[in-house]
């Protein structure tokens, strides 16, 4: 079992997000086997440029708004809303509005 309190997490920089700032809760560097949780915070006008991972994904918004969008789908989710992406999948992510908004995302290593 792997307790982590507020405040013990790690702050760390995403590749290709813009207006924001991760805090990684847990991750395979604590010895988790390839998930990894972390909670992403966007000021409004963040973002995520579209890109692909080779991880499976899923982001449960906590609190604000943003819009998910693949080559051919866009969903707005709110808060409490929950988008899964499957590994290769590619994404983009905008804040809607002017208020922030924080993501729960857990990822995972496909095996």
């Amino acid at each position: 079992m792997k307790v982590v309190k507020a405040g013990e997490g790690r702050v760390y920089d995403a590749r290709k997000h813009f207006h924001m700032w991760g805090i990684k809760m847990v991750s395979p560097e604590v010895e988790t086997r390839g998930v990894t949780v972390s909670m992403s915070h966007f000021l409004p006008n963040g973002g995520a440029e579209m890109s692909t991972s080779p991880l499976e994904r899923a982001y449960y918004v906590l609190a604000g708004s943003i819009t998910v969008r693949g080559h051919e789908a866009e969903y707005v989710l709110n808060e409490g809303d929950l988008v899964y992406i499957p590994p290769g999948e590619e994404r983009e992510i905008e804040v809607n509005n002017n208020r922030p908004a924080t993501i729960l995302v857990v990822t995972a290593e496909v095996k």
